[in-house]
């Protein structure tokens, strides 16, 4: 589980088709302390360390995970937002994250929003339902509150963000080129909310 406060930005080293995806991620952790198994989400995708450095890591993505995330995210060059696993007792400052990409959304526009900027986003059909104004979404592993939902003729839906200056300096969102996609995370609790509606209209 994750929580949505990016704590890093890393860079990926290297990516190395083996049987899986490998790639080496440069980073600013302090990796003695980091076990060999353990879950970094890497731009909101829970990723298993490998191999480990004093300041990089080795992940494998299977096929599955980089046809389910965000294309052109994992190439050499690409910076990454970092999180490690939540442990118990530590703070809960964004909401409850578990590190599965439920879709791949695309920037529509960013404009300046007094000294934040407005973010409209696409997001598939599938997620349409999931995103209410006011509730939370995942992008690219950070955490942030869905200001607008607006349905699209095609069943897709745009939803507004705004990032403040914080935020952005503290992630990859200080670069924003056009239709960049995203990985989406859903609410924990709009996913199960989902999958109970689904099996009611089923049994109807």
């Amino acid at each position: 589980m994750f929580t949505g406060i990016i704590t890093d930005i890393g860079t990926v080293r290297s990516a190395e088709q083996r049987g899986d995806l490998r790639l080496v991620i440069g980073c600013a952790y302090a990796m003695d302390g980091v076990a060999i198994g353990a879950s970094i989400a890497c731009s909101g995708a829970c990723l298993t360390v490998v191999e480990k450095g004093a300041d990089w890591f080795a992940v494998d993505l299977s096929a599955e995970t980089v046809a389910r995330t965000a294309p052109g995210l994992w190439v050499e060059g690409r910076r990454l937002n970092l999180e490690r696993a939540l442990k118990v007792g530590d703070e809960l400052g964004g909401h409850i994250v578990t590190g599965h990409v439920d879709g791949v959304g695309h920037l529509v526009s960013a404009d300046s929003e007094g000294d934040s900027t407005r973010l409209v986003i696409s997001a598939p059909e599938a997620l349409a339902a999931a995103l209410a104004a006011k509730g939370s979404i995942t992008l690219d592993g950070i955490s942030l509150t869905v200001n607008s939902v607006e349905d699209q003729p095609d069943g897709s839906v745009h939803f507004g963000l705004n990032i403040i200056p914080h935020t952005a300096i503290a992630t990859t969102l200080d670069t924003l080129p056009a239709a960049r996609a995203f990985n989406l995370e859903i609410d924990v609790l709009a996913r199960y909310l989902d999958r109970m509606q689904s099996l009611r209209n089923r049994s109807m």
